[in-house]
């Protein structure tokens, strides 16, 4: 049985102009802080090209459309649906041909 995990880390992103206090499990500190660096990197590259032309809240809904496309073809890059439907169709080609189907 796993033992349960109950002591978090408080920490505090800085995220645009906001500083966010969170409540998180320690080994995933990290992976925040790299999500916060990636979050202002992205709302510092629209900034820039924006200057003068968008609202903050529209800078930070295109680094949220960026992010979220990049998660999303990282996602599909890593579906492994096809490549288990493959293997399955071959298993049992392979079965039938060597007259072990369970």
């Amino acid at each position: 049985m796993s033992e349960e995990r109950t002591e978090k880390l408080h920490i505090r992103l800085n995220v645009g102009d906001t500083t966010i206090p969170m409540r998180i499990f320690p080994e995933e500190e990290e992976r925040y802080r790299r999500a916060a660096k990636l979050i202002r990197s992205t709302v510092t590259h629209y900034s820039s090209r924006a200057q003068g032309k968008k609202s903050a809240i529209d800078i930070l809904y295109m680094a949220l459309i960026d992010i979220t496309l990049k998660y999303e073809g990282e996602l599909e890059r890593n579906d492994t649906a096809p490549f288990t439907d493959i293997l399955t169709q071959l298993t049992s080609e392979i079965e039938d041909a060597l007259g072990t189907k369970a």
